[in-house]
């Protein structure tokens, strides 16, 4: 792309788009030098957009590998996404730890009712079970591996959008990982190189879990190494 005019310099406008706080992580890591501070906010925007790139296709294949097993597994009268007794929406009770309120019980498919039903509220009750679940965030799905539906949704469905023998923790803390990543880079927030190059390890794994053809397109398709590496350097003396 050519441009018509030179960009402006890292002026106090900087500040008043980034706020001074936001902008001061880039300009102590630039030792105080505003222009490669600008430079870096750039590359990092880059490097985010690269990869929410990527996690969007592993966002896609999770959910339609889970919805998948479910299809293949659950036996209720109901679709599984409306089905009172689905895994997803009985009242799952477990005793929730820590907080100033000490351990108290939670029922952890409060918020995936609560999502699904505010999806078929905006889509309406005859919208097919694709449409619902093409528009549930990741924030749901990456909630169904963990400890708390090990026994409802893991041994008796989930696990067979994995290779037999998959470990569900360890799956549970890489869609973990992932999940967080997906938010610093959606918030734009500094992604500091070295836990990248772990969370691509992790979503190449989970990826592959998933299809072996599909960790091999994101990685052929990926821009995250490249951009990585087109970090700005230090200015000379």
């Amino acid at each position: 792309m050519t441009h018509a005019s030179p960009a402006p310099g890292a002026g106090p406008w900087v500040e008043a788009w980034l706020s001074p706080a936001r902008f001061g992580v880039y300009l102590a890591e630039a030792d105080g030098d505003r222009r490669r501070a600008l430079e870096l906010y750039q590359w990092n925007t880059a490097v985010s957009c690269a990869a929410l790139h990527d996690l969007g296709h592993l966002e896609v294949a999770l959910r339609n590998a889970y919805a998948a097993a479910l299809d293949a597994t659950w036996r209720g009268a109901g679709h599984w996404l409306d089905d009172p007794a689905s895994p997803l929406r009985a009242p799952l009770w477990r005793t929730k730890k820590g907080g100033v309120r000490g351990p108290r019980r939670v029922d952890v498919n409060d918020k995936p009712r609560q999502a699904i039903d505010a999806t078929r509220a905006r889509y309406g009750t005859q919208a097919p079970p694709g449409k619902i679940i093409a528009d549930l965030s990741l924030g749901l799905w990456r909630y169904l591996s963990s400890s708390a539906h090990e026994k409802t949704l893991w041994v008796p469905h989930l696990h067979r959008a994995f290779p037999p023998g998959t470990d569900r923790a360890k799956v549970d803390k890489a869609i973990g990982n992932l999940h967080g990543l997906r938010n610093r880079a959606a918030h734009w927030e500094p992604l500091p190189a070295a836990p990248l190059k772990r969370r691509m390890d992790e979503w190449s794994w989970v990826a592959g879990l998933i299809s072996p053809e599909l960790a091999a397109y994101i990685g052929h398709h990926s821009e995250v190494a490249a951009r990585l590496a087109r970090r700005p350097s230090r200015r000379g003396p």
